[in-house]
């Protein structure tokens, strides 16, 4: 189906298209789980597509739709703790709950609610029934019959109607296409400067041979020509004279070209990019109402505030914020905003307040959402990573504030014991961040006990053109976002200083640490040899790192071109673009390289900025593979295994982790089960596979203790399989131990 502008559609029709995608998901899942009732892929699908309707119908106040999927949500999670068993009956009755799901968002009296009444008492049958121990065929509760779609509205598209209005709906795909050809246009409008410049370069060399034809004149005066060598001469001169001054007329003319073209090319994106631009208003307008009704259910006085309506933000970032968005806003009411007493005996006012604020900042999209409540608990936080054998007690108290509040975006982690309809079970702060990440952003958050919490949203303005620093490393050029880049100079070399045998240089009168950009990507370490080193700054204010690269290139906007799904994660690298010669550039992940840059440091292994070896006359240190889609887990691993000498690789799923191996040497891989694209058994069964690589040993630490988890992962070929409880033991080390040796070679 092609995709539509949802500008104009009411919550209700952009309700009626996400139960569209779920009820089909739920549909798929519930007849793959009627042939294998304990596949985990698809109750986990099932649970979440039921999670998800649950999300929307609460919003747009459809109580039905909220019932039963609650209802279908408790079911799922309880065959996923195995509780039940999903037996033909239930998924009888399952089926039947999807079809009057379909039915209620399908009517054309969802907007009037005239059939709220008996939608809810249908509702409530369907729960009971999903809520019963046993089921037989006479439990099962009759669906109505699915209406059939509503005829088009005049606003909606009619395709093959002879009569249409003469306002025209426009998809998203052909607007996204036609902002990607405005944006092509700008860059391509800045060919014209460069070969101006060019032409510049061949005046002067023109006027270089007039006057080197004028001295060879002159030289001859003296001497006796005849009649044809001086008309020769002179024709020479008059032929010089008459390109110089057809070139100066030509290039006058190339630069009002240029200058009307890239006047031209930067309105013309600007004004496709304004179609693509709506108010921040219009993404949040579902937010009041639903913090007002969700603090009445939970007994709380709680009062929303908006900040920067007017900014305008890309609809597909928009479309794309509206589930984190509601999320974050629901995790504050239930889990930040305390109960009006508790707030008076903290010495509060008895009423909450939650602020959303959208603006501009550097270039980016930044978006806050905090809260004034209880805040969040780091030892609180701490006794739960040690509770849910996260971490031993040991590692977990040397813990830090972000590494401790990273532990929230963990699937299933979470802070709340009970679950209601409010409280998620762990389809939250990972998804959420997922989805910022999905659109090229990133979040942070920071919390003070009994104060309150605030998470900070930074996004592109686009998702099509960025704004961004080019740099040369090894010969080759890269752009760094500047939403993403701190600060950009030329540092003289006598202000580098060494400390505990690592580099720094001061900056505001912070010490930050200098990072090779050669050494990150591989590639050949340049020669400063004037002393002046080029340095990015990048990072967080708490953390940042000085990147030397080889020379700046300068700013400029480009369009972002995705790469080839096939090639999977590049390491430290997002998506790609063009040079105005046609030549290709690489944007660089800004995240995934602060990462890259944590574990060298982290190792020691950061290697001089003048190219020497940070390691060098070391012994090689047996390298370890760590495949982990949570980073907070990959974490752990690496400093677990670094403190025992290890020298540690991390890779942020399967795919990843297949393409770390073709491209390096490893002594040991130790994955995850669970992971995004190809997950560990396919991994292990990749690398057992492989001429090169099957003899490599094998690890799997998965939180999955059966035994036919365990059973299935050393059939694929597996050397190791232990839990993650493993970390608060030395069974961890002892099998790496057992598999590879000590860590020195």
């Amino acid at each position: 189906m092609m995709n539509e502008d949802f500008s104009n559609f009411s919550m209700r029709d952009l309700f009626r298209i996400e139960a569209e995608g779920q009820t089909q998901a739920l549909t798929e899942g519930l007849l793959a789980l009627e042939k294998d009732p304990r596949r985990a892929d698809q109750l986990e699908a099932c649970m979440r597509a039921a999670h998800s309707l649950k999300g929307a119908a609460r919003i747009v106040e459809i109580h039905a739709a909220v019932t039963i999927s609650h209802a279908m949500e408790d079911l799922f999670v309880s065959a996923q703790q195995g509780k039940i068993v999903l037996d033909a009956a239930r998924v009888d009755v399952l089926l039947a709950a999807v079809d009057l799901l379909a039915t209620i968002a399908k009517s054309s009296e969802l907007e009037s609610g005239a059939q709220d009444i008996v939608w809810q008492a249908d509702a409530d049958r369907f729960a009971a029934a999903l809520a019963q121990p046993c089921l037989n065929d006479a439990d099962i509760p009759v669906a109505a019959a699915p209406l059939a779609a509503p005829a088009a509205t005049p606003d909606q598209p009619v395709p093959g109607g002879e009569n249409t209005d003469r306002a025209l709906r426009v998809s998203v795909e052909n607007l996204n296409r036609l902002l990607d050809l405005t944006g092509e246009s700008l860059v391509e409008s800045r060919w014209l400067r460069p070969f101006g410049q060019s032409l510049l370069r061949l005046k002067r060399m023109q006027r270089e041979a007039a006057n080197a034809l004028d001295a060879l004149q002159a030289a001859l005066s003296h001497q006796l020509l005849d009649e044809r060598a001086q008309t020769a001469l002179a024709g020479a001169q008059q032929h010089i004279l008459e390109c110089q001054q057809h070139l100066s007329e030509r290039l006058g003319e190339l630069e009002a070209s240029d200058h009307q073209a890239t006047t031209l090319a930067h309105r013309l994106y600007d004004q496709a990019l304004i179609v693509r631009m709506r108010p921040f208003a219009d993404g949040v307008t579902a937010f009041p109402r639903m913090v007002r009704d969700i603090g009445r259910e939970l007994g709380k006085q709680v009062r929303l505030e908006i900040v920067g309506e007017r900014t305008q933000v890309d609809r597909d970032i928009l479309e794309k914020l509206d589930a984190p968005l509601g999320h974050l806003l629901r995790n504050a009411l239930d889990h930040g905003i305390e109960s009006p007493e508790e707030r008076l005996a903290m010495g509060k006012p008895a009423e909450g307040v939650i602020r959303l604020e959208a603006c501009h900042h550097a270039g980016a999209l930044q978006i806050i959402v905090s809260d004034d409540g209880r805040g969040i608990d780091r030892e609180q936080i701490r006794h739960a990573v040690i509770a849910r054998n996260l971490s031993n007690e040991e590692t977990a108290a040397k813990l830090g504030e972000s590494e401790l509040l990273e532990f929230l975006f963990l699937p299933g982690f979470s802070m709340k014991q009970d679950v209601t309809e409010i409280s998620g079970r762990g389809v939250g702060l990972d998804d959420d961040q997922e989805m910022i990440r999905n659109a090229r952003g990133l979040v942070r958050i920071s919390a003070q006990p009994g104060e309150g919490t605030r998470f900070k949203l930074e996004l592109p303005l686009t998702l099509s053109v960025v704004r961004a620093l080019l740099v040369e490393i090894g010969g080759e050029p890269y752009a760094f976002p500047f939403a993403h880049v701190v600060r950009a100079l030329k540092l003289p070399g006598s202000q580098v200083q060494m400390l505990e045998g690592r580099q720094y240089f001061n900056l505001d009168g912070q010490q930050i640490g200098l990072v090779s950009a050669q050494q990150i990507l591989g590639r050949t370490a340049a020669d400063h040899a004037d002393g002046e080193l080029s340095v990015v700054v990048l990072g967080a204010p708490s953390k940042m790192y000085g990147l030397v690269v080889d020379q700046f290139l300068g700013g400029r906007e480009i369009v972002v071109q995705t790469l080839d799904p096939r090639l999977g994660k590049i390491k430290d690298i997002s998506a790609a673009a063009l040079m105005e010669d046609g030549s290709p550039l690489l944007i660089v992940d800004v995240e995934d390289m602060i990462q890259s840059m944590e574990k060298l440091s982290g190792a020691d292994r950061l290697a001089k900025v003048n190219g020497e070896s940070g390691t060098e006359g070391d012994g090689r240190r047996k390298r370890v593979l760590v495949v982990d889609d949570s980073l907070t887990v990959r974490e752990l691993q690496r400093k677990l295994l670094d403190q025992y000498g290890y020298e540690v690789e991390v890779a942020v799923d399967g795919m990843d982790g297949w393409n770390a191996l073709r491209n390096g040497h490893f002594d040991l891989v130790v994955s995850d089960i669970d992971m995004p694209r190809v997950d560990g058994i396919e991994l292990v069964r990749r690398i057992r596979q492989d001429s090169g690589l099957k003899s490599l040993p094998v690890m799997i630490l998965s939180y999955k203790d059966r035994e036919e988890d365990r059973q299935r992962g050393l059939d694929a070929g597996a050397d190791y399989y232990l839990t993650k409880g493993s970390f608060q033991s030395d069974a961890l080390i002892d099998a790496v131990i057992d598999l590879i040796g000590e860590a020195a070679a």
